[in-house]
């Protein structure tokens, strides 16, 4: 076949143009990265794994580069040698793509320069739970063989971080237990609970699946996992239901959802915020609403853990204990952060009943409340106050005197005795503030003006 004569002629006046371009001293037109979204999925297609790798980097955090087999990843803006974070999300009842998941990534790569990867998995995560539980192993190899792609490119196993969230966390635990444990970080946001709770440690998220395993726990006594399961454990306002979050079934779908997914958004706001979200070791949150457990000596030697992008949570001892739970209080709303401080009370004299005194923090027209009992026969109680601002911006303190349930005829009762309080924890602080202090009822308001408190 003879040439087309006018092929090198179209060639050519493309050229032309190209130096045409050029000459004016702007550069060639670049092509437009192709950015991907998650999949959706139905109930009938819910069935096949169908995992994409969608690639975000800092340069780019808003644009999802799907990682195909065929594809070097590098070509996509892929540095090996910074930290690599992948994200995998947890059961997708409904198909969709997770709200959180494009605010997750944004506060990730601000406070990090990293490489995160998302591991879209809502095909094999739609439809019934159960199916996707079955889907978690075939996720973990897939997982598990891209990270051995990633390897290959200088990717050391001690710079990634797997962030799972519900299912998710179990699923990097598959991973890291295909790891031998070598994988730098797992961190499990409120790991599932149903099928996991009394499974064995090769099908579950554990302390052996990496160098350093936390988990963040908001929904104990429903979609999330009871046991601890890392290293830290910590259990946010005792586990189990957040303030703010719906207490009646009225609320539909957030009644379910709200505690079970606050663990998200108190990463997210860890991320995103200079505060800190500190925890303190303690046998039980009931006994740490005491009091009883008010620095990290035991068993961290005072390095207190935290919540966030924090070498091992903060605790600086080597090797890391396992399994302990920790327990902080939050407030309702974002950045949820609160300065936890413990609050005392010394009685003059015994009373033959017990003795219940609300101890309130006030500071820019928010105000933080916590009772004190003091049994009958004994002089001390004491407990732990939540309050947004540190102790040294609280404008009142406010003690009020509960008096035993006398409605016929009213109650004369003066309470006398000392007032003291401390920031949490108590390692840090030189001195405790204290007054003594009379509470009559009902309970009026007497100035001291030289501590700036009123009782």
């Amino acid at each position: 076949m003879a040439p087309d004569p006018w092929e090198g002629c179209f060639w050519s006046w493309g050229l032309l143009l190209w130096l045409s371009v050029g000459s004016t001293g702007d550069a060639p037109p670049t092509p437009q990265t192709k950015c991907t979204d998650f999949q959706n999925a139905n109930l009938l297609q819910g069935t096949n794994l169908k995992a994409h790798f969608l690639l975000f980097t800092p340069s780019d955090p808003l644009c999802g580069q799907l990682v195909e087999e065929s594809s070097d990843i590098r070509n996509l803006g892929f540095n090996a040698t910074l930290g690599t974070k992948l994200v995998i999300h947890g059961f997708r009842a409904l198909g969709t793509k997770p709200s959180w998941i494009d605010k997750f990534i944004s506060a990730l790569l601000q406070a990090a320069d990293a490489n995160v990867i998302a591991v879209d998995w809502v095909y094999g995560s739609t439809g019934v739970y159960f199916s996707a539980v079955e889907n978690v192993v075939k996720l973990g190899l897939e997982i598990s063989r891209f990270l051995r792609k990633l390897l290959v490119l200088g990717v050391s196993e001690s710079s990634i971080h797997i962030i799972g969230v519900s299912l998710g966390a179990h699923v990097g635990g598959m991973v890291g237990h295909f790891y031998k444990g070598q994988l730098g970080q797992i961190t499990g946001l409120d790991p599932a609970g149903p099928e996991y709770t009394r499974a064995s440690l090769e099908e579950r998220l554990d302390p052996g699946d990496a160098l350093f395993v936390e988990a963040i726990h908001t929904d104990t006594d429903n979609l999330g996992i009871r046991i601890p399961v890392g290293h830290v454990d910590y259990y946010v306002n005792g586990g189990q239901d957040q303030p703010g979050c719906p207490t009646s079934i009225s609320a539909g779908y957030s009644y379910l959802i709200c505690d079970h997914m606050r663990a998200v958004h108190i990463y997210i706001s860890a991320l995103e915020s200079s505060c800190p979200l500190m925890a303190f070791p303690c046998t039980s949150y009931k006994v740490f609403l005491a009091g009883h457990c008010l620095d990290c000596f035991n068993p961290f030697l005072l390095s207190c853990p935290r919540i966030g992008l924090v070498e091992q949570g903060g605790v600086k001892i080597e090797p890391l204990p396992k399994e302990v739970k920790v327990y902080l209080l939050t407030t309702s709303t974002a950045p949820y952060c609160v300065h936890h401080s413990l609050v005392e009370f010394y009685l003059l004299k015994l009373r033959n009943q017990d003795t219940c005194i609300t101890v309130t923090f006030l500071s820019s027209s928010v105000t933080s409340s916590v009772t004190i009992t003091i049994p009958r026969q004994q002089r001390h109680g004491k407990g732990i106050i939540a309050h947004p601002s540190p102790q040294c911006q609280i404008n009142q303190v406010k003690l009020k005197f509960q008096p035993s349930n006398r409605v016929w005829k009213k109650d004369r009762t003066i309470v006398i005795g000392m007032f003291c309080t401390a920031p949490l924890p108590v390692h840090d602080n030189l001195h405790w503030s204290q007054s003594w202090v009379w509470i009559p009822n009902p309970c009026p308001l007497y100035p001291t003006s030289s501590r700036h408190l009123e009782y």
